[in-house]
């Protein structure tokens, strides 16, 4: 597994760091084909709950919200999400098994936040001026902390981060994988000249780091309440495309907003 896990690094990694030093069209088409990827996996799971989403609809509002990011028409993704709930909604007026209405409207709005909306946040912050400093700034500190606090879990890890959700995490792995993504964050953010003050690249990465450790487990509790184990198999040694995006779910709204608020400060 651990072979298969580094292999897969290896050949994504660069094809990642590619996709967002060249910014459009090639970083939203990956986070395009990562978030259809992901919705698909999501209800994937959904349906074998027995919760039968509307995956079609969930998939075209998921690609609408991303691609979205590039319009100009500041209302748009509200808009998209009020037209979610509408569409949605109707549509259930016209499916058999009324029964299930409210949990088969409920796991497709769900997916089209979780990964539409918030993935759509990573195009937004490519979309900024240093955009593509910001990107590999809050990604590349986002793997580090993937990457120590697994391989540090495997080596040093004893107590459970939290047992009933993830049995395989650890306090020592989180705590090994925060401590390097910070040191990953200081060097990147001197690397791409954020504006930083001396002591947020630490702090911040910090933030990231526990931001991305919170996703994994939310998404790992998704897993657990539908009874899969992995969200696919797309990624030998990873599972499904989602169990290697749960990281970047609420660290790219956190990168971006502060992203912004330099920006505008500055």
């Amino acid at each position: 597994m651990v072979k298969r896990r580094v292999a897969t690094a290896v050949i994504g990694l660069p094809l990642v760091i590619a996709a967002i030093w060249f910014g459009t069209p090639w970083f939203t088409s990956l986070i395009v084909l990562s978030a259809i990827a992901g919705s698909l996996e999501f209800y994937r799971m959904a349906t074998a709950a027995g919760s039968r989403p509307m995956v079609y609809l969930g998939v075209l509002w998921t690609l609408l919200l991303v691609i979205s990011s590039h319009c100009p028409y500041i209302q748009i993704k509200p808009i998209l999400i009020t037209t979610a709930v509408v569409v949605s909604l109707v549509c259930l007026l016209f499916r058999p098994n009324r029964e299930q209405a409210f949990a088969r409207w409920a796991w497709t709005m769900a997916g089209i936040l979780y990964i539409g909306w918030m993935l759509s946040y990573w195009v937004d912050l490519r979309s900024l001026e240093s955009g593509r400093g910001w990107v590999l700034w809050a990604i590349l500190t986002v793997f580090a902390n993937d990457i120590f606090s697994f391989f540090g879990g495997r080596a040093f890890g004893k107590r459970r981060l939290a047992p009933a959700i993830s049995p395989g995490k650890t306090w020592e792995g989180a705590a090994i994988g925060v401590i390097f993504g910070m040191t990953a964050s200081f060097g990147l953010s001197a690397a791409f000249s954020l504006p930083f003050n001396q002591w947020q690249p630490l702090l911040l990465g910090a933030i990231i780091c526990i931001l991305a450790q919170l996703g994994d487990l939310v998404e790992s509790l998704l897993k657990r309440t539908t009874g899969a184990k992995d969200s696919g198999g797309l990624l030998p040694g990873h599972g499904g495309l989602l169990d290697r995006a749960d990281s970047l779910i609420l660290t790219g709204v956190f990168a971006y907003y502060w992203a912004t608020l330099c920006t505008t400060s500055g």
